[in-house]
């Protein structure tokens, strides 16, 4: 017991006193509260005007068919009587030998392939994207002011190349791989080329920032001993942007993964492929296994990747 209450007392009033002083002076925007009562009339909008019905969710023959779905997610050969593991063993042993592990393999293929396509393409364009490198003089002023041409020069480079990347990540990897399936067909080349062409411009985007932001007082030095521009980049950039650059790649490999399974949907046998077969067949059971399969692929290179990510850190 405190040897002093009204002391006690008297701290807890302060304390309260400070609370509500703390209160009334925090900061207010009227562009937040005018955001929040937009954003508030917008969902009242859509919910009036956009066809929202709960009644409509929330009625018996709805009901019924999500009784329905769940019961079809049984094995086949298990529905409509007991359960039985060896049946079920057999059943999933089919499934994976048959369509789960040669699409699951495509799957992962079709992922590494690609990633391993963006690095290169990003790497490559990452350099003419960094306004500081491809600057007419990159660091530190040259002995005479650079000339107009090679002012508008340099500039071109650098606003081109970032149109491109930015073209490249504006086109979703579906959209993509829509447009090189009519080309090459149904390989796995389109998923491969689609995913790869998004991510370039993703890691080259994301690349060409870190550049920017590298410290610049090793790279002036660089350049004031005489290094030419490409000396500058293998020598203090790129080894500068490697561990940064590899926790991007690996996080958007994770990305790679997921979106190859769902272009297997375009007629890319990946798990996708046989995901939409069973869909449109009504096989729920086989469906979602497959998607199972998928999750699991899907958390398997999150773990991989963030093992690596973490890697990457401590050596930073």
């Amino acid at each position: 017991m405190s040897a002093n209450p009204f002391r006690d007392a008297r701290v807890t009033d302060d304390r309260e006193t400070l609370i509500r002083r703390l209160w009334q002076d925090r900061p207010r925007s009227r562009f937040v509260h005018w955001s929040g009562g937009l954003l508030l009339a917008l969902v009242v909008h859509g919910w009036m005007l956009g066809g929202v019905n709960l009644s409509d969710v929330l009625s018996p023959q709805r009901w019924q068919n999500v009784e329905r779905f769940l019961t079809e997610l049984r094995p086949f050969p298990l529905q409509g009587r007991a359960w039985d593991w060896s049946v079920a063993g057999q059943w999933t042993l089919e499934l994976l030998r048959e369509k789960a592990w040669p699409a699951a393999v495509t799957t992962l293929a079709i992922s590494v392939l690609a990633i391993v396509l963006a690095t290169l393409g990003a790497l490559l364009l990452v350099l003419s994207a960094a306004r500081t490198i491809a600057d007419a003089e990159p660091y530190l002023p040259g002995p005479r002011p650079p000339g107009l041409i090679r002012r508008l020069g340099s500039g071109g480079v650098v606003a081109g190349t970032r149109a491109l990347l930015t073209f490249f990540r504006a086109v979703p990897e579906y959209i993509w791989a829509f447009l090189l399936v009519a080309m090459l067909g149904p390989t796995a080349w389109p998923a491969v080329l689609a995913l790869a062409l998004h991510n370039t411009g993703v890691l080259g985007k994301l690349g060409a920032d870190v550049v920017e932001n590298l410290e610049t007082p090793a790279l002036e030095a660089l350049r004031g001993v005489g290094g030419s521009r490409l000396q500058i980049a293998g020598v203090g950039i790129l080894p500068a942007i490697v561990p940064r650059m590899l926790l991007f790649v690996f996080y958007r490999w994770e990305t790679c993964i997921r979106e190859a399974t769902v272009l297997g949907m375009l007629g890319i046998v990946s798990l996708g492929y046989w995901i939409e077969d069973a869909r449109s067949r009504n096989h729920y059971d086989e469906m979602f296994f497959l998607i199972l399969v998928g999750a699991l692929i899907v958390l398997l290179g999150d773990v991989l990747s963030e093992i690596a990510r973490r890697v990457m850190r401590t050596q930073q």
